[in-house]
């Protein structure tokens, strides 16, 4: 009998969760329903974790609760939210308690006949509109969903390991499903996903690339170039793996379902793919699971000679350029999508990113070599047409999605650019701030667009601040000046852009990524927001070089920007609504479209956007008295400076005084103690800083 439904839940665009089901409790249904549980138990929604073997129930149940526990003791969760997390968790083997599921995610064996099953009975257990998912790893939807009496409310959200800390999510859904793609993309970026669209192909993106690196692996071994520990440690280090491809094999168990994988992967995407004899080998000597590989342990260094490491290394660049390419080139996902998707799913070196650094002739002569031993692997003819493309610029990190608005004047489309670096949290390094530079120009061109907003990416960051690793390739006061100088001019161009420019903060704004902020021309942000905006230069012995100095005093006042540039302190949503940094507050769910009415609206004259004072501003006396704690006070003294001089001239001569600072900033000592104290020891840990 199903318990009556919550009264809370989980609100959405259109649709609310009062509770979520997770069907399997093997080994990564536990870790997807702790995920449900994190996001969807502070809105009073349930999990259920069904799956018909108690014992399994019991693992599962284990499993989740020593992570929670976990948790609390890191600090992640405090007690009663752990509390709360573990009574919003129900696991039983009654199928009947699927029933009032709004969300299904089944998360059984990759078996086509279970997961059909699975997917009849619980399609008579739940509403017309509930959504089911699968986490199929490799089986296409079309295939999972036939029969389905309502096939266009199923898809696949394949998740990967860990699947409460991975955050990329593969969204696959064709045919009449194709519509609650863009919901089921929207969904897992406001819980804390990172999700990707993927073509229905066996396999999806991603695994091919996963599988096929753990392919070339066994060949090198299989060759003689190395041990399965050696071949390990090489592949982990040449592509910046978190774990080299036999140790994930080992915590994914991953030997059956690639096993079998291989021989569909053969048949229905390439001939190269096939069981490769250590596997055969492993599978047969090891049971159900198959032998456990021999990899080095956490942390371990494994001796080899330089020739041997060499070999290896250049085997697995090829195939990981090639299994990139193939993947691309045959729209399985966006190249952009690939980019990042591989970086954060995988663990890996950005793929695009490590073409663009070997260089198209190198990437050509490597998988050239790797085609003369493996004359079945993918040929130049199925992605050399755009190697010189992929290798020629960075891959885009700022997407654009264009809006359409009504008619009169001002009409056209309001250009959304989104700021997509998830695994920095959006931070501003060169090429970033030099695409950002390319999108204004491209939308002052483009005579439909009449006004622009900028966002980012998911609910933790609009933009985390200038990339700090740019910090330490400065040697001189003139290469620090020309650094801010460069900043200053593409936020000038932002600043004084001809259509109205809306900042949408989705997250905390921190660094760079509040001057950017204030360069907009408005800002609104996401409601109940602990950090919307951050100067926290001052920590890392920097003074703000990118307008923080002369933006924030003109427009939250001298006194109240104060303290807040001299020690980095963060200010909440409510704080900065309060003190004038943004012009309102909104829910997550509203954020966009509100910020793209205001900009519409701007654009039609309809409303007037708030100017930044162009002159001099009052600095009363006294200011504030200010602890500066362990912060350098020799900094301290360049942002009083920067602050005071700055408010006594236009902002262009603060502009200009701030660069000369900064410059200045970049000659201390001070400055390298704080950002390699950063590098080495993260934010929390306080920099001892010299004085000069």
């Amino acid at each position: 009998m199903s318990r009556p439904e919550p009264a809370a839940g989980f609100r959405w665009r259109g649709r609310t969760i009062r509770r979520a089901a997770v069907i399997g409790s093997g080994q990564i249904g536990p870790d997807i329903a702790l995920h449900l549980v994190k996001v969807l138990a502070p809105h009073g929604a349930e999990v259920v974790i069904q799956d018909i073997a108690a014992a399994a129930l019991e693992r599962g149940r284990a499993k989740m609760f020593a992570k929670i526990a976990k948790g609390v003791r890191s600090g992640a969760f405090h007690p009663e939210r752990a509390e709360a997390m573990r009574g919003a968790a129900r696991f039983t083997t009654d199928p009947g308690e699927l029933a009032g599921a709004d969300l299904i995610v089944e998360a059984a064996s990759e078996d086509l006949g279970v997961k059909r099953a699975i997917f009849a009975s619980a399609e008579r257990a739940v509403a017309t509109d509930a959504l089911l998912l699968s986490n199929s790893s490799h089986l296409e939807p079309d295939r999972i969903f036939a029969g389905l009496e309502r096939p266009e409310r199923a898809g696949v959200a394949h998740y990967f390991f860990p699947a409460e800390r991975n955050p990329v999510v593969e969204i696959v859904a064709d045919g009449p499903a194709r519509g609650i793609v863009p919901w089921l993309l929207s969904f897992y970026e406001e819980i804390g996903k990172v999700p990707v669209e993927a073509r229905a192909r066996f396999g999806h993106a991603l695994n091919p690339i996963f599988e096929g690196l753990f392919l070339a692996a066994a060949l090198a071994v299989e060759e003689g170039l190395g041990t399965t520990r050696e071949v390990d440690d090489a592949a982990r280090r040449v592509l910046r793996l978190g774990i080299g491809p036999f140790t994930a094999m080992n915590l994914t168990g991953g030997n059956p379902i690639t096993y079998e994988g291989f021989g569909e992967m053969h048949e229905r995407l390439h001939p190269w793919f096939r069981v490769p004899r250590l596997l055969e080998e492993a599978m047969a000597a090891g049971g159900a699971t198959g032998r456990t590989w021999d990899v080095p342990a956490r942390g371990e260094s494994v001796d080899m000679p330089a020739e041997r490491r060499e070999a290896i290394e250049e085997r697995i660049l090829a195939a990981f350029c090639g299994l990139v390419g193939w993947t691309a080139a045959s729209k399985a996902m966006t190249p952009e999508d690939l980019d990042v998707s591989c970086c954060l799913a995988l663990a890996v070196h950005r793929p695009f990113g490590l073409m663009r650094k070997l260089g198209s002739d190198r990437v050509r002569e490597l998988t050239a070599d790797y085609r003369e031993r493996e004359p079945a692997f993918f040929g130049p003819d199925e992605w050399e047409g755009e190697l010189d493309s992929w290798t020629r610029a960075p891959m885009s990190r700022i997407g654009r999605r264009d809006v359409r608005t009504g008619a009169g004047v001002g009409a056209g489309v309001v250009a959304v650019l989104v700021i997509r670096r998830p695994e920095a949290l959006g931070a501003l390094d060169q090429d970033l701030w030099a695409e950002l530079d390319g999108r204004f120009a491209e939308a002052e061109a483009d005579d439909g667009v009449a006004a622009v907003v900028v966002t980012g990416f998911g609910v933790k960051a609009f933009a985390a601040g200038a990339d700090v690793r740019m910090f330490t390739s400065i040697r001189s006061a003139e290469e620090g000046a020309a650094l801010s100088r460069g900043a200053h001019r593409i936020l000038g161009r932002i600043a004084a852009f001809p259509k109205p420019v809306v900042c949408a903060l989705n997250g905390m704004a921190v660094g760079g990524g509040n001057e950017l902020a204030m360069a907009c021309h408005a800002r609104i942000g996401r409601k109940g927001l602990r950090v919307l905006a951050m100067q926290p230069e001052p920590n890392l012995g920097i003074l703000p070089g990118a307008g923080g100095t002369q933006r924030l005093p003109r427009l939250i006042g001298v006194a109240a920007a104060w303290e807040p540039l001299r020690t980095g302190r963060p200010l909440a949503a409510a704080e900065a609504l309060e003190l004038g940094l943004v012009s309102e507050l909104v829910p997550g769910e509203g954020l966009l479209d509100r910020a793209v009415a205001l900009a519409a609206a701007a654009a039609s004259g309809a409303e007037a956007l708030p100017k930044v004072a162009a002159g001099p501003i009052s600095a009363p006396a006294p200011l504030p008295e200010v602890d500066i704690g362990h912060r350098s006070r020799a900094v301290d003294a360049l942002i009083c400076r920067a602050i005071l001089e700055g408010a006594r001239g236009d902002l262009a001569s603060g502009l200009r005084l701030e660069t000369e600072l900064f410059g200045q900033n970049c000659a201390l000592e001070d400055m390298k103690i704080g950002v390699r104290n950063f590098l080495e020891n993260g934010p929390g840990s306080p920099a001892r800083f010299v004085h000069r």
